[in-house]
């Protein structure tokens, strides 16, 4: 009786130990089944166009987060946005940084008015200071890759309702947003010789077409004149 009893223990003692070794693999395969659902489920960038962000605004109560550095919200910006950059000024002093921005300020700058930034450590903190993780987010830049990072970094950082407008504030309509600031929401990228050079080119496209004008129509003249000018 007594090896029997052991026996029937021993069963037991291996059923209920088969038993907990079956609980702890469902367990198991339930929590890697709910963080797959939890990442299947978590909410997504929405990518719009110019039309769609204005219906965001004013029929879904998005708020504009304007990512862009100071220089160019200050050109232009819409009304009632919020600016926190993705970017900000390197004003730093080290000798790395000196000819970098050397560098930069006699190129970049220059030909396009771009400041020479460096990626702002504090963006996601005062994005939390100034917005709970439900609000409805609309981020917007100039080209459309700095308002794709932040969207997507706010995102990863738990931000559930968050919008993107594709291709910046350069591809949207004249008029869509109301707007402040010295110029247009679709030229605040614009500056530096860029903007000389274009009023240059439309110059000289100019006098040359009045110059083929005139020799096909007044030929003659146009000899006269050349065999006035200064031989060579």
């Amino acid at each position: 009786m007594v090896v029997l009893g052991f026996s029937t223990t021993l069963a037991l003692g291996d059923r209920g130990a088969w038993a907990a070794c079956r609980v702890n693999r469902f367990a198991t395969s339930s929590v890697r089944l709910c963080r797959k659902r939890s990442a299947v489920i978590r909410a997504e960038v929405r990518f719009v166009n110019g039309d769609e962000a204005k219906k965001l605004v004013t029929e879904e109560g998005f708020t504009v987060l304007d990512v862009r550095d100071r220089i160019q919200y200050e050109r232009a910006r819409i009304t009632s946005c919020c600016h926190v950059p993705l970017f900000v000024e390197n004003q730093d002093n080290d000798f790395g940084t000196i000819i970098k921005r050397t560098v930069h300020n006699n190129f970049s700058g220059l030909f396009f008015g771009l400041a020479f930034t460096k990626p702002n450590p504090d963006f996601v903190q005062s994005v939390k200071q100034q917005f709970p993780a439900d609000s409805k987010l609309l981020v917007v830049c100039q080209e459309g890759l700095r308002s794709a990072a932040a969207a997507n970094t706010l995102e990863k950082q738990g931000f559930e309702n968050v919008a993107c407008l594709t291709s910046g504030l350069q591809s949207v309509k004249p008029g869509t947003f109301d707007s402040v600031g010295s110029t247009e929401l679709q030229d605040a990228g614009k500056a530096g010789l860029v903007t000389i050079q274009g009023k240059i080119s439309a110059v000289l496209g100019t006098v040359l077409i009045c110059a083929f004008l005139f020799i096909t129509f007044f030929p003659e003249q146009a000899e006269k004149l050349l065999q006035m000018s200064p031989a060579s």
